[in-house]
């Protein structure tokens, strides 16, 4: 023990070399035989006092401080002085400024033992309430707590504009074992800039990006911003919220309509629109085109503008492009008002690698797998999550739940869940780790997503969590009782494939392609599915939906209407990507608007007035959503007549109270006195005809409707003769 100090030299040295994991042990006030001694660490100072709320024993209420380290640490004893002391640290540097401040080594920890337990056991569901930078009044003083999981750290500092992003400054202690470091800043308020400064277990210093940070500087700069919501929620939302806790998303309609918002309407065609444009603009749109949720490609954070969102920097902070935290509160808020659900996509399965943010954050592998067979992806050139560390799958969980619960949306897409799934996911042999029974299954992630559904789904019902799984995975959207993943919904990919690949056929070959358009039917009872035509399909060279239609400029926008007639009487939720609704005609190109002025073409604008009629159509229609998952709700009519490329199937509600049919000729040539059987007798009214003037067609049909005869056909007691016109697709319902 050093004399002069009252304090080892070895913790003033290991103090003034940021090494040593508990700062308050050292700096603060702590009790000795004559009275308090104080002793604060102020880089730079050339002079430090303590000034004292209520007066010493012998009168004063300064205290001159002694300059102990060159490092900054200064000490005095207050004699006779008993604890608890309430002072503040005045230091004066050499340009002669003096900054007044709580000493930030008084304060007790911010975390419990109970979170701290929690947080060890990864089973903390609101971490994101105590890890990151909070604003609050502690033991009286305002300011902000400041806690990051940094396990083999040897110390960790909090830097940021407060204290001209010095690290030696703040260092924070170390709470045990839990690998959390904690310290309360006073007068640190929101809008402060702040990063952590880790010293790593060889000696290297590096600035990371807070991962629970609920804010973040605007692109390309990478800080953290200090941050709380002041958003309140109206009571409409708070309508909405109780609502959807007694949805039944499965026995509901939903028609989706995918949006990158920063290509959706650029105003002045340069800049993206922020939160607060879109929350009218888009919520207005989307309404008047009957879909009944957005889902966003993902807001969290991401600097790389370029990865529209799927390379995620910041999990728990909304992209600042746009705007604020609370201003995306509000576009949800705005959209829920107006009926719209809201779903983010969100990404999981991977991280960037850049420096300052997730990888390698305390100088291991901490968040990803140390192992670069498992802990690197090879297509995407990023990180791969360690789903068998309970830390981080708690970082993930917490995450999904704080999207639902603090900014109200209504559900998760999760990316890349088949790359999550199999170890050797584009990999070759040898360049992966087969699981403990030697096979590819990847059973931290499997047990990851049933715990992650387990968990979001048992906190807030009635939400929708939906898979992008390209496999054949048994049960991705069953229950986990039943050995399912426990997805809401799964992404119907075979379904795109197959259906997209014959629609890319010239007609006279579709018949030898019959079986891809029908396929599907095949397994469309074994998850439940969601008809995707996302923008995947729309980039990286492989044309825009209507490139990929064949035959010439009428007959793609009319194969378009069929394949949109036929995709929302199929079996299934449906999903569209921005722009297909306006046939656009060149690959979707994230920095720049939507083609809008493709509605000036009244063939453009009638495949949109078309989408807008399905959505309506199929909202009014519960034969096409109510049994959307069970075999009851379907029965085919037609599904082999490939030469002349015509299919006919029916859909119905429980017991048959509903029923709609659907007649598709994917052939240029139109069938007449083409025999359809019905179940009912009776009139039946075309409710859509994809070939109506109004939509761009050549507006052939039945004159509004048909009469069923008594003539059994297609296993039917009735039927009826139809005219069934080129590239189109009829929906036909009985009249009450």
């Amino acid at each position: 023990m050093s004399k002069g100090k009252g304090v080892a030299d070895a913790d003033i040295e290991a103090l003034a070399h940021r090494q040593h994991p508990t700062p308050h042990a050292v700096l603060g006030a702590h009790p000795k035989r004559s009275g308090v001694v104080i002793r604060t660490l102020r880089p730079g100072a050339t002079a430090a006092a303590a000034l004292l709320d209520a007066p010493a024993p012998d009168g004063s209420d300064r205290v001159a401080l002694k300059c102990i380290h060159p490092a900054g640490i200064f000490q005095a004893t207050v004699k006779g002085a008993t604890l608890p002391l309430s002072y503040r640290i005045e230091a004066t540097y050499a340009d002669g400024a003096t900054h007044t401040q709580v000493d930030p080594y008084v304060f007790l920890p911010t975390l419990g033992e109970l979170d701290l337990y929690l947080i060890g056991e990864g089973r903390h569901e609101r971490i994101y309430e105590l890890l990151g930078a909070h604003p609050m009044v502690h033991q009286d003083v305002a300011g902000t707590a400041f806690a990051v999981w940094a396990p083999a750290a040897r110390s960790v500092s909090v830097v940021g504009d407060f204290n001209y992003w010095n690290g030696q400054a703040h260092p924070m202690r170390s709470l045990g074992s839990s690998g959390v470091w904690e310290l309360f800043v006073p007068d640190v308020h929101e809008g402060s800039r702040y990063k952590f400064e880790i010293l790593t277990p060889t000696g290297e210093l590096r600035l990371k990006a807070d991962p629970y940070a609920q804010e973040t500087e605007m692109p390309p700069q990478t800080a953290s911003v200090v941050t709380r919501s002041r958003h309140d929620w109206s009571p409409a939302e708070q309508e909405w919220q109780e609502r959807r806790a007694h949805g039944t998303p499965l026995a509901q309609p939903v028609s989706i309509y995918e949006v990158h918002l920063g290509s959706w309407r650029r105003p002045d065609g340069d800049r993206p629109a922020s939160y607060v444009e879109l929350a009218d603009e888009l919520s207005a749109y989307v309404l008047d085109m009957g879909f009944t949720h957005v889902e966003l490609l993902p807001v969290m954070a991401h600097p790389f503008a370029g990865s529209w969102g799927y390379q995620v920097t910041g999990y728990y902070a909304p992209t600042p492009t746009y705007g604020s935290p609370d201003e995306f509160r509000r576009f949800v808020q705005t959209l829920h008002e107006r009926g719209l659900g809201v779903i983010l996509d969100w990404v999981p399965a991977h991280f960037p690698r850049d420096d300052w943010a997730l990888a390698r954050f305390d100088g291991t592998a901490l968040y990803e797998h140390a192992d670069p067979r498992r802990g690197a992806h090879p297509d995407w050139g990023t990180l791969v999550f360690n789903f068998g560390r309970h830390e981080v799958r708690n970082f993930l969980s917490a995450n999904a739940l704080y999207w639902l619960r603090d900014f109200h949306v209504d559900g998760l897409r999760v990316d890349a869940v088949a790359s999550m799934l199999y170890l050797d996911y584009s990999r070759k042999a040898g360049e992966w780790v087969p699981n403990q029974f030697g096979g590819r299954e990847d059973l931290e992630a499997v047990s990851f997503l049933k715990e992650l559904n387990e968990t979001i789904h048992g906190r807030e019902p009635g939400i929708i969590s939906a898979a992008e799984e390209s496999t054949a995975w048994p049960g991705v959207s069953r229950p986990t009782y039943l050995g399912g993943l426990g997805f809401g919904f799964k992404w119907n990919m075979g379904w795109m494939h197959d259906t997209l690949g014959y629609m890319e056929q010239d007609p006279v070959y579709r018949r030898y392609h019959h079986n891809e358009l029908t396929f599907s039917f095949v397994y469309a009872f074994t998850e439940n599915f969601i008809l995707p035509l996302s923008h995947d399909e729309v980039v990286h060279g492989k044309g825009s939906l209507y490139q990929k239609m064949s035959g010439d400029h009428w007959q793609k926008l009319a194969n378009l209407r069929t394949l949109y007639g036929y995709m929302w009487a199929h079996p299934g939720k449906k999903l569209l990507f921005m722009g297909g609704e306006l046939a656009q005609k060149h690959e979707w190109d994230a920095a720049a608007s939507l083609p809008w002025e493709l509605l000036e073409s009244p063939e453009h604008a009638g495949v949109q007035a078309l989408v807008r009629d399905l959505n309506r159509a199929y909202r009014d229609q519960p034969a096409l959503w109510a049994l959307d998952f069970e075999p009851d709700g379907f029965f085919w009519l037609e599904p082999n007549d490939a030469d002349a490329n015509i299919v006919a199937f029916a859909r119905q509600s429980r017991g048959g109270q509903d029923v709609l049919v659907f007649v598709g000729n994917f052939s240029p040539v139109p069938r007449g006195s083409y025999r359809v059987g019905l179940p009912r007798p009776g009139r039946w009214r075309e409710l859509v005809n994809t070939d109506s003037r109004f939509y761009g067609g050549s507006d052939q049909g039945n004159f509004g409707g048909i009469v069923a005869e008594p003539v059994p056909w297609h296993g039917q007691p009735y039927s009826a003769e139809l005219t069934i016109p080129p590239l189109a697709a009829l929906w036909l319902v009985p009249e009450s």
